[in-house]
């Protein structure tokens, strides 16, 4: 542990990532930009896909903050509000003994390292607690795996995304929900949609069926 970080961390009040504020690390009026999820636009894919919000003014902040700066206190409130988003998604589906499975998008690891950790695994399993807290069995299943010869997606176009997930997104047999369990796939921005339709294809190629799609934000 980083004992200067630490005893600065004490010294200074957490400030929302989205505003600023003093007090908190996501603000209660900034997590309300996160409340309303919708059809995510440019969504391609054969899932219905819903986002909290579009990828620009605070959302964006927010999610910037937790994936590249280090934001980690983040995890808890993007987790509740994906929690609460995904009991209202008309297609998403729990299994028949009532627990909603989550799976995670997978990160590479080489940006997972850079990140402290996979993020949204992180994000998924605090989503599954506050799920467990309003009375709702949940369980994270991290059923997909990126090789590490996938680049950077970013700056690349659909096709572009689609040949670069090509061969290398794979199943991790660790990570697996039961057979033929319904899951609702999580991911954190949504531009061309491949990423979605490769996970997608993966899990319903092994007998899952994605029933909905949440991310946090939309782009475009």
């Amino acid at each position: 542990m980083n004992l200067g970080s630490l005893s600065l961390d004490l010294l200074l009040p957490a400030r929302c990532a989205g505003c600023g504020a003093a007090g908190a690390g996501c603000c209660a009026a900034c997590l309300l930009e996160l409340a309303r999820p919708h059809p995510a636009p440019r969504a391609a894919v054969d899932v219905p896909v819903h986002a909290l919000a579009r990828y620009d003014g605070t959302a964006r902040r927010l999610v910037l903050a937790y994936k590249e700066r280090g934001r980690r206190d983040l995890a808890d409130p993007l987790g509740r509000a994906l929690a609460a988003a995904v009991l209202h998604l008309p297609e998403a589906r729990a299994a028949p003994d009532g627990t909603w499975w989550l799976v995670p998008a997978p990160s590479r690891r080489a940006a997972s390292r850079r990140r402290g950790g996979a993020h949204l695994l992180r994000l998924a399993r605090r989503c599954a607690v506050h799920l467990a807290r309003a009375g709702h069995a949940a369980a994270v299943a991290p059923a997909l795996a990126l090789s590490s010869r996938a680049r950077d997606a970013v700056g690349l176009d659909r096709d572009q995304r689609a040949a670069n997930l090509a061969g290398r997104l794979r199943l991790d047999r660790r990570g697996h929900p039961p057979p033929g369990s319904p899951v609702v796939l999580l991911d954190d921005v949504i531009t061309t949609g491949a990423t979605i339709a490769a996970c997608t294809r993966t899990l319903a190629g092994a007998g899952w069926e994605v029933s909905a799609a949440l991310v946090l934000t939309a782009a475009g």
